[in-house]
C-alpha cells in the first residue's frame, strides 16, 4: 500500500486469506476503509466453539493426500468439482493446470500445514472497521457457514450475508450477486463516512523488559532503541530498567526481543521479555488497557534471558518458523482466567 501510495483500502479476505485480512484490519484501522471476509473462518481446525470444522486428524489426511497426489490432473479435477461445482469443464482444467504449474507438492503441503495452525479468534473483538461477512449457503464445506456466523457475532457491528450457491472461489457461481452486495456495503460505508472516524483502539503487541542496568543504563537504552527502530517497534514508556513498546506484528516483536537479548548479552546483561497481543486504548498518544497489563504480567513470569509469550501471540505467528517451548498454565495477578505461556526457543 505504501509503494502504491494508497492511504486506505478495502481489505478483502477470501478463504484462508481471511485471518490475515482480519489481523491487518485490527492492527491498522487507520489504513482500512472496510473489511470483507468471504467464505472464511478464524481458524481451520475444530475447537469447542467451532465444532463443525474438520478435526486435526481429518486435516492431516488432507495434507497426506496433497503430498501424494498433487500434480495429478484427476486430483485437481476432483477438488474443483467438490469446491466449485458450477465451474465448467474448461475452467476446471485451466485452474488445475494453474495449480500444477505454479506450486510444487512440497510448497502446497507446507502452506496447508501452516494455515492449520492459524487462529485469530481472540482478534475478532478488536476489529473496529465496517465489516461484511459473506458466505455461500450450499458449500461442501458446511463448517464455513457456522464459522461465518461465529465471526459476525464477535466483530462489533459486522453484517452477515448468505448468498446462494456452493462455490468456494470468488470467481465462480453468481458473481453478479456477490458484487451487488459489495457495492451496497461500500456505498453505505462511503456515504456515512464511517471510515473517516479516527480509531481510538487498535491491536498491538506489547513488550516489557525487567532487569537493572545501573551504570550500563545508557548503553542499554541505546541498544534497545536501535533494535526497536530495526523491527518497527514504538517506544511508549521507560521506567528505570524497563521498556514498554508496541509493534504492528507479533513476529516482529518476538524477533526484536531475541535481538535485544543477543545485543545486551554482549554487555553482560540478561533481559526478561513478555509479549501479549490484544486490544489497546489510545489516550493522548499513550497506550493502555488490559492488554498492556497482561503483557506486564507475562513479563513478570519470564526467566532471565527468556522471551515469554501468551498463547495469543503463539497462535498468531503460526507457520512463521518460530519455535516455542510450553511453560505451562499460570494465573496472572489481577487478570481473570488462567493463561498458557510459551518461551521462544
Amino acid at each position: 500500500m505504501d509503494a502504491a501510495g494508497s492511504e486506505r483500502a478495502l481489505q478483502f479476505g477470501a478463504g484462508d486469506a481471511g485471518p490475515l485480512s482480519a489481523l491487518l484490519a485490527a492492527t491498522y484501522p487507520e489504513r482500512t476503509v472496510a473489511l470483507v471476509l468471504f467464505n472464511s473462518a478464524p481458524r481451520f481446525v475444530r475447537s469447542p466453539n467451532l465444532p463443525l470444522l474438520p478435526t486435526q486428524a481429518e486435516q492431516e489426511r488432507q495434507l497426506e493426500e496433497i503430498l501424494r497426489r498433487w500434480g495429478e490432473p484427476a486430483f485437481h479435477e476432483e477438488r474443483m468439482k467438490r469446491f466449485n461445482p458450477s465451474a465448467t469443464a474448461a475452467e476446471r482444467q485451466s485452474t488445475g493446470r494453474l495449480f500444477r504449474l505454479s506450486v510444487s507438492p512440497g510448497a502446497a503441503a507446507d502452506y496447508y500445514r501452516m494455515f492449520l495452525d492459524v487462529d485469530v479468534r481472540e482478534v475478532l473483538p478488536s476489529i473496529h472497521v465496517p465489516t461484511l461477512v459473506v458466505y455461500r449457503g450450499d458449500l461442501a464445506l458446511a463448517s464455513i457457514k457456522s464459522a461465518g456466523q461465529y465471526m459476525a457475532e464477535r466483530i462489533p457491528g459486522a453484517r452477515l450475508v448468505e448468498l446462494p450457491g456452493g462455490d468456494v472461489g470468488t470467481g465462480f457461481g453468481d458473481t453478479d450477486q456477490l458484487f451487488a452486495e459489495l457495492e451496497a456495503f461500500l456505498i453505505e460505508v462511503v456515504e456515512e463516512k464511517r471510515w473517516q472516524t479516527e480509531p481510538d483502539r487498535l491491536l498491538a503487541t506489547a513488550e516489557l523488559g525487567d532487569r537493572a542496568w545501573r551504570e550500563l543504563l545508557q548503553n542499554h537504552h541505546a541498544d534497545i532503541r536501535r533494535q526497536l527502530s530495526r523491527f518497527r517497534g514504538k517506544e511508549m514508556d521507560t521506567a528505570g530498567d524497563g521498556f514498554f513498546a508496541t509493534f504492528d506484528g507479533p513476529a516482529r516483536a518476538i524477533h526484536c526481543g531475541l535481538a535485544v537479548r543477543e545485543s545486551l548479552a554482549e554487555l553482560g546483561l540478561e533481559i526478561r521479555a513478555g509479549l501479549h497481543t490484544g486490544e489497546c486504548e489510545l489516550l493522548d498518544e499513550k497506550v493502555g488497557g488490559i492488554a498492556v497489563h497482561i503483557g506486564a504480567r507475562v513479563a513478570s513470569q519470564a526467566r532471565p534471558g527468556e522471551v515469554l509469550v501468551s498463547s495469543t501471540v503463539r497462535d498468531l505467528v503460526a507457520g512463521s518458523g518460530i519455535e516455542f517451548k510450553e511453560r505451562g498454565i499460570v494465573t496472572l495477578k489481577g487478570v481473570p482466567d488462567q493463561w498458557r505461556l510459551y518461551a521462544v526457543s
